[in-house]
């Protein structure tokens, strides 16, 4: 039966039931203050967190403690004793995992819990003395708690439905207060915390706006009960006829040449076309001369930010979705087979990528990781500077740790170094500038005030004082004659404010001013200039076949450049194209000129169904379904 102590006023009964309510929130409390703790090593913060964490940890506390009091007997004890548990090994295993990986877990890490079952012991042995401690602690008085927990005589029913409203309301209402989420694809939507949560794809930001308890039932939810969204039978239908057939990509007279030697990218941050002079970058210019170069390559921007989509085309072959809305680092859950750092670690390679900024930025802890690189490398997160120097390309060298990870850790090894200083604003009075003045002119001395193009080439030169330095390393360490440098620029040097600075240097009316430099070096090699148009899908096939790599041409949206049967053509977001004497909108058509619209034509076909290619692969990981299916 009905208490009729039901019909007091809901407030009145959280005021008469106070220090049960205080006494089993204790444990709850104690481990998401914990968690909060935990995660101020995530280098997350945006003024928004505050309220909807607050709510958010409110809202479950209370929820949990309004049925565990309504139920019956002990119901009530039985209840609060599962949810505790539950809740308890997430938090136990968040303060094993975390120390040990940088990242929070989440429930879709099951899915390769056997491949790391033999690493827990290791995980363990991590834990800090205070991280024990901690665990502890919340274990005896979660154990106290239940042991102690105060019986009910009575169901109330009616308690549950007005907390359960409660909870609905304020659930559907603290989201709002993380802003609103991007509507449209843009660089900067991997910070915007409202689609972060939306969509779930970043653990570690996640902890910092839900807390433990939503992040735990969220990512619950999220993995294992969430509603896939409809296939498309049409687009499933393609990919499934597209990697129905498997091409073993032919060797060519460039097969193998750089077979078992250790190789670096370095994929060079705005070093546009108009840079590469003997004046402003000496060294890059001289091993021109040792190097195959690529005098119609094009890095081009995308809707999600070009500089991350380089890095996504270059490490897996595939592009920042053109036919629908999603981030290039948005797929850092998706199954990566044959990219770059996984077909190299088959053959013996170590692989690590190295770069200024935080792992957080653009994901790229959690993607590198899902890649297949051993460790994503930090400047800021590896030194505690005191000034801006780490914005400086030399750093990546010159620091001690990033030295002897390059260069001292043995061979066969994949280095993938990302630049940086090339970057806004271009001034002298920035950060960047004032520690480059630093280096160049000395403590406290900033020349006058140069225009924006001096500047721009100043920062250049600081990217081939970056190369002069790995060539030196190289030559130290006695691994220049056995190295290859795979060297490129992420995308045209948008960033000017000057627009007008591009227009004497660049074909700047259409896509072509995507144009940017790309050459692979090799100590003995002659140069050889190749005048194919090709773009970054285009690298990753073109080296793996040079390092003696036999792949199936359908694991990769572009072509080697070195086929001799490719002609060779770039495509842009926009379905435009141009393969070095045309440049075509997908909507162009030439009256009467039949062979040339049948070219036309054609090329438009091909270009559309790479795009459907590229993007129906990443929407529906279809790497991953390929290697589910052979599992059944």
């Amino acid at each position: 039966m009905e208490n009729t102590n039901e019909i007091i006023p809901f407030w009145k009964i959280l005021i008469r039931d106070r220090r049960k309510i205080l006494f089993l929130s204790l444990p709850l409390l104690l481990m998401d203050a914990f968690m909060k703790l935990l995660s101020t090593e995530v280098n997350y913060f945006n003024e928004r967190l505050a309220i909807p964490n607050l709510l958010f940890s409110i809202m479950w506390i209370g929820i949990i403690i309004t049925i565990s009091l309504s139920l019956k007997g002990n119901l009530g004890r039985i209840f609060y004793a599962l949810v505790f548990l539950f809740v308890y090994v997430l938090f136990l295993t968040h303060h094993v995992y975390y120390p040990f990986t940088g990242f929070f877990f989440s429930f879709n890490l099951l899915e390769s819990a056997s491949e790391g079952k033999s690493y827990i012991l290791d995980t363990v042995k991590t834990m800090s003395f205070f991280n024990v401690t901690v665990c502890f602690f919340c274990l005896v008085s979660g154990i106290y708690t239940i042991i102690k927990f105060p019986k009910s005589r009575h169901f109330h029913s009616r308690r549950i439905i007005v907390f359960l409203s409660v909870f609905v309301i304020l659930h559907s209402i603290a989201p709002s207060y993380l802003g609103e989420s991007n509507s449209t694809l843009q660089w900067d939507t991997w910070r915007n915390p409202r689609n972060i949560y939306e969509n779930f794809t970043d653990g570690n930001k996640n902890i910092k706006i839900c807390g433990l308890y939503e992040y735990s039932f969220r990512d619950l939810y999220m993995t294992f009960f969430k509603p896939d969204e409809p296939d498309n039978p049409e687009e499933l239908k393609f990919v499934e006829k597209l990697y129905s057939t498997r091409t073993m990509h032919k060797p060519n007279k460039y097969t193998g040449i750089f077979e078992g030697k250790n190789v670096i990218f370095v994929q060079m941050e705005g070093l546009d076309s108009w840079l590469l002079t003997k004046e402003d970058t000496p060294t890059i210019h001289s091993m021109l001369d040792n190097s195959i170069v690529f005098n119609n390559h094009y890095s081009y921007y995308t809707g999600g930010g070009s500089t991350f989509n380089s890095e996504l085309a270059v490490n897996t072959g595939f592009i920042t979705p053109i036919s629908f809305t999603r981030n290039a680092y948005s797929f850092n859950y998706n199954y990566y087979p044959h990219s770059l750092p996984h077909v190299m670690k088959e053959r013996g390679y170590s692989a690590n990528a190295f770069h200024m900024n935080d792992g957080e930025y653009y994901m790229r802890d959690t993607n590198y990781r899902n890649w297949g690189y051993d460790a994503y490398n930090s400047l800021i997160e590896t030194n505690d500077y005191k000034d801006a120097d780490y914005n400086l390309d030399r750093e990546l060298i010159l620091n001690k740790t990033f030295y002897d990870k390059m260069f001292k850790q043995g061979e066969p090894f994949l280095h993938y170094i990302i630049t940086y200083t090339p970057h806004t604003p271009f001034s002298l009075d920035s950060s960047t500038g004032k520690a480059y003045s630093k280096k160049a002119y000395g403590e406290g001395v900033i020349p006058p005030d140069l225009p924006e193009e001096e500047v721009a080439r100043l920062y250049a030169s600081e990217t081939d004082y970056m190369m002069k330095l790995l060539l030196e390393a190289l030559k130290e360490n006695n691994l220049i004659d056995n190295t290859v440098i795979v060297a490129f620029s992420d995308h045209y040097l948008y960033t000017l404010k000057d627009k007008s600075i591009l227009e004497k240097y660049k074909e700047t009316d259409d896509n072509r001013i995507n144009n940017t430099p790309f050459f692979i070096w090799s100590k003995d090699m002659k140069r050889v200039d190749i005048g194919k148009v090709n773009s970054q899908i285009d690298i990753l096939p073109t080296v793996l076949n040079m390092l003696g790599v036999r792949y199936y041409e359908e694991h990769y949206v572009g072509r080697d450049i070195m086929d001799e049967l490719y002609v060779g053509y770039v495509f842009f977001s926009d379905y435009s194209w141009y393969d070095g004497v045309n440049y075509i909108q997908y909507s162009d058509s030439v009256g009467p000129d039949v062979i040339q619209k049948g070219y036309i034509d054609k090329t438009n076909d091909t270009i559309n169904n790479l795009i459907k290619k590229n993007d129906f692969t990443l929407k529906y990981d279809y790497f991953k379904r390929i290697q589910d299916a052979k599992k059944k």
